[in-house]
């Protein structure tokens, strides 16, 4: 099968709660709503390209357990390519508690790793990648960094969904097509910047560019999100208002959606513009991918402002069922 985007990751099951306030110690709590997503950065980016238009592959592996039968489940679900993901025989899938504030506004997360590990390289079939036009990351070590040296070879673009600033991605900056980047990435290279008004902020993406990669982005949650490439220019692309419900996998959802306007030739302006749109309408329902709009439904927000949450609600309420309900 010839995919838009061949995407590596571990993908995990999030189970999402949604409550007024955390409880202190010792007492407890009523909870408004809870429901189950999939989870993971590429793995829910890989949902939102697909979602919007891009055909997508996701590589790598899950436990043969129900939360890796939910993952897989939910990838086909959304018409992504599940060929290369590996339900290992005898592990378990990594899971999440996500728990969602509303008297806040924020989000607090508990993380059981499961006892996958992703593939080596060798156990990998690249063909599809062979013809991808772009590889989408979030690291640039292990299985990753492999597909990272093939990418280069056969000429495919690799796109980055960077989070952390490590010394695996400060070799490899100068293999990145698309330098996507987290505020915590800005924070770290740019720390004297990082508290400044985007406006601000042309210097440093140049200073990127001067590495190699031919787009730097970086965002800054509600702030919004600053980019740069040499055709382009620089820009700053203020977020959009709306009324958040959730910002669980917002910056994953962001990706995915940039990438899947790059796969639909838009201007990397543009791409930042649908990007931010997707990620906010995301926002307005609990978990990481209830609320993905279908390109109809993004691009008539981005005309008139009104958010059609028809779909959307239909399908907060399908994740609220329970794993086994949504789980084949």
């Amino acid at each position: 099968m010839k995919v838009d985007i061949f995407g590596i990751d571990r993908p995990c099951v999030d189970f999402t709660v949604d409550l007024n306030d955390l409880p202190k110690r010792n007492l407890g709590c009523m909870l408004n709503a809870v429901g189950w997503q999939g989870g993971g950065k590429v793995a829910t980016g890989v949902v939102a390209a697909a979602r919007l238009g891009a055909s997508c592959a996701i590589v790598g592996r899950v436990g043969d357990d129900l939360y890796g039968r939910f993952c897989r489940d939910d990838f086909v679900r959304h018409g992504v390519d599940v060929s290369g993901l590996e339900l290992a025989a005898g592990c378990i899938t990594d899971l999440g508690v996500v728990l969602s504030e509303r008297s806040t506004a924020t989000r607090t997360i508990l993380y059981r790793p499961g006892t996958v590990k992703l593939p080596e390289a060798a156990e990998v079939d690249f063909t599809p990648l062979q013809t991808a036009r772009y590889l989408y990351i979030a690291h640039t070590e292990g299985l990753s960094a492999a597909a990272m040296d093939l990418a280069r070879r056969w000429g495919v673009e690799i796109f980055i969904d960077a989070d952390y600033y490590t010394p695996a991605l400060e070799a490899r900056i100068g293999d990145i097509t698309y330098f996507v980047a987290s505020e915590f990435v800005f924070r770290a290279m740019f720390p004297d910047l990082a508290d400044g008004p985007l406006e601000a902020m042309e210097d440093a993406c140049r200073a990127v560019l001067a590495r190699g990669p031919k787009v730097a982005v970086f965002t800054f949650g509600s702030r919004g999100c600053v980019g740069m490439s040499e055709a382009e220019g620089f820009f700053v692309q203020p977020a959009f208002s709306v009324a958040v419900r959730d910002t669980v996998g917002a910056g994953d959802v962001f990706h995915g959606a940039f990438l899947s306007q790059l796969c639909r030739g838009r201007s990397i302006r543009d791409c930042a513009r649908y990007a931010s749109a997707t990620s906010a309408i995301k926002c307005t329902c609990p978990g990481g991918r209830a609320g993905i709009p279908t390109l109809a439904v993004l691009e008539q927000f981005l005309e008139t402002g009104v958010i059609d949450d028809t779909e959307l609600r239909q399908r907060v309420k399908f994740y609220e069922r329970g794993i086994e309900y949504v789980s084949s």
